[in-house]
């Protein structure tokens, strides 16, 4: 049995926590929309004719496919987490790039350029339009932070 998604959504969040980094991990989850469904990470391929749609709510619980970036950090740090997809312009598909730093957006944002740019060129292939989802925030005193993008395979 070949388990291929039809469909796909994006999703961002970011939060602090004052207990511990995990806790602010679950909370930007939370802020996601994904934070009640147990996450299985796969790799960053998007299957031919898959159509991205809105984020919606899934089921508690349920095992969800994932491309998930996450950075986390501590007090007076600045972080980010974000990722990049595409479809090829052959239209067989497309690719996702995730990442993560101490840093900016903008930075992050150059990085998961170059990484979409490196897929292309390994697949002798060339790609439509680079869509990004990304996050950052500057953790204040006395607290963790961590901030998550996310693209979640939906309809098998």
């Amino acid at each position: 049995m070949h388990l291929v998604p039809k469909k796909f959504f994006v999703c961002s969040g970011a939060a602090t926590s004052e207990i511990s980094d995990l806790n602010a991990f679950d909370i930007a989850l939370i802020r996601a929309g994904i934070g009640e469904q147990n996450m299985l990470s796969v790799s960053s391929v998007i299957p031919e004719g898959a159509k991205q749609i809105e984020p919606h709510a899934l089921p508690m619980g349920a095992i969800t496919h994932s491309v998930l970036a996450q950075m986390r950090g501590s007090e007076g740090e600045m972080i980010s987490a974000g990722i990049a997809y595409a479809f090829r312009k052959d239209g067989k598909g497309g690719y996702v790039a995730e990442g993560h730093l101490h840093g900016s957006k903008d930075s992050l944002k150059e990085v998961l350029e170059w990484k979409m740019e490196e897929m292309a060129k390994h697949r002798q292939i060339e790609l439509m339009d680079i869509h990004y989802e990304l996050k950052e925030m500057r953790i204040p005193m006395d607290n963790y932070g961590a901030c998550i993008a996310s693209l979640i395979f939906v309809d098998y």
